[in-house]
């Protein structure tokens, strides 16, 4: 088949993308330009008003902040499951992505009231917390919360990526650093985790920009005190029937997240390809 033929099997999936994806998203991006309840401000009337209002802002920050610590909570906990699971027998190493493939697989509702029952006054985590001596806490309508059961759901898109790249690592690199002097903890920290580095910017990024428009997991076990971005869109589309208000809030995630990606993007080249280019220098 020809370049041209092989070209054309990608438009049904481009075609899929931009009715499902690109016409809503131009859609509502289009309402904070043309919707707007003042004539004053002409066209920038709806961001004006965001950036005017010191809540939204809060919200904002809240977002980036809940997601930026959801993403550090996977992180820290997939990274040594993924670990365990390129170095566990195959067995095991089935068993293991067994359970986050089926975790990914459960209806996102179903976790999410999971966590309602789980984390409420008189639920399991506060029974625990109260067996090993602590006080019980209110954790169901917090941050707190919402943060516990973000982690869970997006813990998968974390693990996979981070398996994915370290099964690529030569683990002979390491027998190697071991060789010439260095203790293992040394060896890991210096070999095998800039190896993997392509897995951790991956997943992060993954994790990041999901939880910044997350809505299901704020909504059933947050509280409209401690709201995120998703959650006022939804206020007011719903509520408040301001789909001008509703564009500007999506039109400046949608920006700030590509403005996030193309930093991270720039900063990562470097080592990236530093990484890359040495993992092929060794292979050749």
């Amino acid at each position: 088949m020809r370049a041209q033929g092989r070209g054309l099997l990608v438009l049904p999936a481009l075609a899929l993308l931009a009715l499902a994806f690109f016409y809503p998203v131009e859609q509502i991006v289009a309402r904070a330009f043309t919707d707007h309840t003042s004539s004053q401000g002409g066209a920038l009337a709806n961001l004006k008003w965001y950036f005017g209002d010191a809540a939204q802002m809060h919200i904002l920050g809240r977002t980036f902040r809940t997601a930026l610590v959801v993403t550090a909570i996977c992180l820290a906990v997939g990274y040594p499951y993924a670990y365990l699971m390129t170095i566990a027998t195959r067995r095991w190493q089935m068993l293991l992505f067994g359970i986050v493939v089926i975790s990914a697989w459960q209806s996102i509702l179903v976790r999410n009231y999971a966590w309602r029952i789980l984390l409420r006054d008189d639920g399991l985590v506060n029974d625990a917390l109260a067996a090993l001596g602590f006080s019980r806490a209110h954790l169901l309508g917090t941050a707190t919360g919402v943060t516990i059961g973000m982690s869970q759901v997006m813990a998968p898109f974390m693990i996979l990526p981070l398996f994915a790249a370290m099964r690529n690592v030569d683990r002979r690199l390491l027998l190697a650093a071991r060789s010439l002097g260095a203790a293992p903890p040394s060896a890991f920290v210096r070999v095998f985790v800039p190896l993997s580095l392509p897995g951790i910017v991956s997943g992060g990024l993954l994790v990041f920009v999901l939880s910044l428009g997350f809505y299901i997991t704020p909504a059933l076990l947050g509280s409209p005190t401690d709201s995120l971005l998703s959650q006022s869109i939804v206020l007011q589309i719903n509520r408040l029937l301001d789909w001008g208000h509703a564009g500007a809030m999506a039109f400046m995630l949608l920006v700030l997240t590509l403005l996030l990606l193309g930093a991270v993007a720039l900063a990562m080249r470097r080592p990236l390809a530093r990484v890359s280019g040495g993992a092929g220098g060794r292979r050749a």
